[in-house]
């Protein structure tokens, strides 16, 4: 029989009825778990003859990062294999002829996209496995028109004015500077402005030169993702009276205007 971890909400059910000096059957019972559990539950995280939910939460937390199978890479084996990477051996060659198969080459390649061994040496790779695509940190927002208020005339590309706009990162995730896109549907003409890093000024910056350098009237809406760059959707729409619409997540794979971008 699976076994389910205690969640927070339960560790602050927890607290509570100890404060109301309930039993550990009657906790048990509340909780619908076994009594072993509970007194398992209290013994591990009874600080000071008191039980604390969010304390044992991190406790928790913590235990569960050093889980799982411990890591193969030390300083030295990332030595060894950086200096044969760079003398454009490859991690197979590495794995066969040196490690004598102490790991898999997929693993040093893995050890590659997170940094482990300098993510610069993915240059010096014969072949550069399968690309990652970079992080997503900066997070993303839930307000704005979602795409299903955008009228159905605009998806059959029959006016000139409604614009797509995203942008373009280096896969490696290490510079900052990116390149706003944006492609119009009917015409497909593309417009392009580079941009010192992915905030919402930066963007705002990037649609107003879009906006400034088109005739009036040739920006009707703009379509984009929720990424923070287009936080500043207020700002355009308040000034040049268009309307923003949030598409909805795409599975990967999926065709998208903004593909192939064209610089103008």
């Amino acid at each position: 029989m699976s076994y389910n971890h205690l969640t927070l909400t339960e560790r602050a059910r927890i607290e509570v009825l100890r404060q109301e000096n309930y039993s550990l059957r009657s906790i048990a019972r509340k909780l619908k778990r076994s009594v072993s559990t509970i007194s398992r539950e209290i013994s591990r995280n009874n600080l000071n003859q008191s039980y604390q939910a969010e304390t044992a939460q991190k406790n928790y937390e913590t235990k569960r990062k050093l889980c799982g199978r411990p890591t193969r890479f030390t300083p030295e084996l990332g030595n060894i294999i950086k200096y044969y990477l760079k003398c454009h051996w490859s991690p197979e060659q590495i794995v066969g002829r040196l490690l004598q198969n102490q790991i898999c080459f997929k693993t040093i390649y893995r050890w590659i996209n997170s940094n482990m061994i300098n993510f610069e040496l993915i240059s010096c790779l014969r072949q550069k496995g399968k690309r990652q695509k970079p992080k997503e940190t900066r997070g993303k927002f839930n307000i704005g028109r979602p795409i299903s208020q955008r009228p159905k005339e605009i998806k059959k590309r029959n006016t000139f004015g409604h614009w797509e706009a995203d942008t373009i990162v280096s896969s490696r995730g290490k510079s900052k500077g990116c390149i706003a896109t944006f492609a119009e549907r009917k015409s497909r003409y593309y417009y392009c402005v580079l941009m010192p890093d992915r905030s919402s000024n930066s963007m705002e910056t990037a649609i107003n030169n879009l906006i400034k350098h088109l005739p009036k009237g040739a920006v009707k809406t703009i379509t984009v993702d929720r990424g923070k760059e287009f936080s500043c959707y207020q700002n355009i729409e308040n000034q040049f009276n268009i309307n923003v619409y949030f598409a909805d997540p795409y599975p990967h794979g999926k065709e998208v205007q903004m593909k192939i971008p064209m610089v103008y």
